[in-house]
């Protein structure tokens, strides 16, 4: 009789073994059993591991050597998309700025009597060094403090800009809060030698002037303007410029030299109280007083002495209503062209078939 044991092994020694092998249960030991299926599984897990390594090495070496070489094509494909766009926006920045020539400014003039007669005495103390200077001084009446500049290409451009200097307005007295802004002038440098100005004195009021510069630049942009410069705002007080006289260059006039204004380095010029800002032109004739050809005003705090701002309603209500009544007799002007043009036709040809007409009779007769 088999034993319990044959009959559980011996099938699978038969399966895994071969008929080879196929010897009583009871003829062999126990250790002989274990070790053979030991052995057989250790065969098959070493092969089939080994398979497996194979083929997982072959594709990960397989999915490197693909991460290897399309790399460099993958980044030669993006950087040369990021150059194109980097061109694209390079080009389209010069041709913006290639057509943006400011012609008007945001201007605060400089009304305190103590501070224009002080750039007075520093314009002849230069002038005395050289008397060649004199066409590049600014005249008097000109002296100011530029906020923004800007292009407005037309009228209706110019009321436009007048409307957004109104809508300025409510931001500035957000921004001061009911103070006043008192601007005080002391000291003199230049821009590379080639613009003098009075320098700003440091203090707490650079901080609410920088905020009026960006609220009007801001507002103005939002408008659809051209407005605002690439360099930082830094306000200042210019009293000469060489770029008015481009013929002293050819005369060896190419900077202002420091010993110019070296006695008025730390001068105390005085200080501004800002009343108003106006929107002035560059290139229209200047008033008579030597200011710039203002077109709209706007008045800060107190109104000493100032335009009131119902008033500057008016006048660009007035400004509107004027524009308006000039395009509208244009047009009618134009289409009245336009429709006698044909009715001077017809009328010809009606004249000459009563000629016709006439004509037919007398030969009737």
């Amino acid at each position: 009789m088999q034993s319990p044991k044959y009959l559980l092994w011996g099938p699978l020694q038969k399966s895994l073994l071969g008929p080879a092998f196929d010897v009583k249960m009871t003829l062999m030991g126990d250790w002989y059993l274990y070790s053979a299926c030991f052995l057989c599984l250790f065969v098959w897990f070493f092969f089939g591991l080994n398979y497996l390594c194979l083929n997982t090495s072959d594709i990960l070496l397989f999915d490197f050597f693909s991460l290897v070489t399309d790399a460099p094509h993958i980044n030669l494909e993006r950087s040369k998309e990021n150059e194109r766009i980097s061109k694209d926006q390079i080009k389209k920045r010069k041709k913006k700025q290639k057509g943006y020539q400011p012609n008007y400014f945001l201007s605060i003039p400089i009304t305190n009597k103590e501070i224009t007669r002080g750039i007075k005495i520093l314009q002849n103390a230069i002038l005395q060094q050289d008397e060649r200077l004199a066409k590049a001084m600014t005249s008097d009446g000109s002296f100011h403090i530029t906020l923004l500049v800007m292009q407005l290409l037309n009228e209706d451009e110019v009321n436009l800009g007048i409307g957004a200097l109104l809508e300025l307005k409510p931001f500035v007295e957000e921004i001061l809060q009911g103070k006043e802004l008192i601007l005080p002038f002391q000291g003199v440098d230049t821009f590379g030698n080639q613009v003098g100005f009075v320098k700003l004195a440091e203090g707490h009021h650079i901080n609410p002037l920088l905020e009026i510069a960006e609220a009007a630049k801001r507002t103005f942009q939002e408008k659809g303007f051209m407005a605002g410069e690439n360099r930082s705002f830094k306000p200042h007080l210019t009293f000469m410029k060489l770029s008015r006289t481009p013929w002293l260059r050819r005369k060896g006039v190419k900077k202002i030299d420091p010993k110019f204004y070296e006695k008025f380095i730390s001068h105390t010029f005085g200080e501004e109280m800002v009343h108003r800002i106006d929107l002035c032109s560059m290139l229209k004739k200047k008033q008579s007083n030597g200011y710039y050809h203002c077109e709209s005003s706007i008045v800060i705090g107190a109104k000493n002495g100032g335009e009131p701002d119902d008033a500057e309603l008016l006048r660009l209500s007035k400004r509107l209503v004027e524009n308006a009544v000039l395009k509208a007799v244009q047009q009618y002007l134009e289409e009245t062209q336009s429709r006698g043009k044909p009715a001077d036709g017809s009328s010809g040809k009606a004249r000459a078939a009563d000629r016709g007409g006439a004509d037919g009779d007398q030969s009737g007769r």
